[in-house]
């Protein structure tokens, strides 16, 4: 976990600013790190979600092995509780064809925000949008759908993939408008810093762009001083 002060400046940030952070820092590929663009925000105008990734694996397309409905997992439930607050559940649709029916919903929001979770993010599918919107809780998902169809857990508590992006129990999960990304625990006490930085050089480089001396001579001066991985 990370100290209280850095997790309250990391959520004041959008995720393209955290990104462009971690790029600086050179800590991971600049091809990693995120869900791709198969994952869609429900929700933009939300403010950033924040908080550590609960896992888990589910379908939908037919019923369970073990004859267990969705609402039958108290064991989920109490797996949630073991983790750190604020919880983000992060749900790898194993099917063929992700998001046959929903996972998850006004129900299970209910229930997550309960056991401090603040958002869901899955390949999957989720429903009941206008009620989810409401409790201000966070969707991200592949696609919405009308029916649960057979909606069931295989597992959970184990390394998953959504996306292109592997995650992890515990990953700090990182969400806005733009997506999701994972912020390396390692690298959270520098990214707020580094972020200051950023913002400065490019608030500069607008301010110049919005002024009356502006001219393509003085932008090439001013782009030199700026590093690349800002932009």
């Amino acid at each position: 976990m990370i100290s209280a002060s850095t997790f309250q400046k990391l959520r004041s940030l959008d995720t393209c600013t955290a990104s462009n952070c971690i790029e600086r820092l050179n800590i991971r590929m600049r091809n990693e790190g995120f869900i791709s663009g198969s994952v869609r925000c429900r929700f933009p105008h939300f403010k950033p979600m924040l908080g550590y990734a609960v896992t888990g694996r589910i379908r939908s397309a037919s019923p369970p092995m073990s004859g267990r409905c969705y609402y039958d997992r108290i064991d989920f439930w109490e797996y949630v509780a073991t983790l750190p607050e604020p919880r983000v559940i992060v749900m790898e649709d194993v099917d063929r064809n992700p998001g046959v029916g929903a996972f998850f919903g006004e129900i299970h929001a209910a229930i997550s925000m309960a056991l401090g979770c603040v958002g869901y993010v899955s390949n999957g599918a989720v429903r009941d949008l206008p009620a989810v919107r409401a409790l201000g809780f966070h969707l991200f998902s592949g696609s919405v759908a009308v029916s649960h169809a057979y909606a069931h857990l295989v597992d959970f508590g184990e390394p998953i993939e959504i996306g292109g992006l592997k995650i992890s129990p515990g990953d700090l999960m990182h969400g806005d408008c733009h997506g999701v990304q994972s912020i390396p625990l390692e690298a959270a006490d520098a990214v707020p810093a580094e972020a200051e930085k950023i913002m400065a050089s490019e608030n500069e480089l607008k301010a110049y762009c919005r002024s009356a001396e502006f001219s393509l001579e003085g932008l090439s001066k001013r782009l030199k001083s700026v590093a690349t991985d800002c932009l």
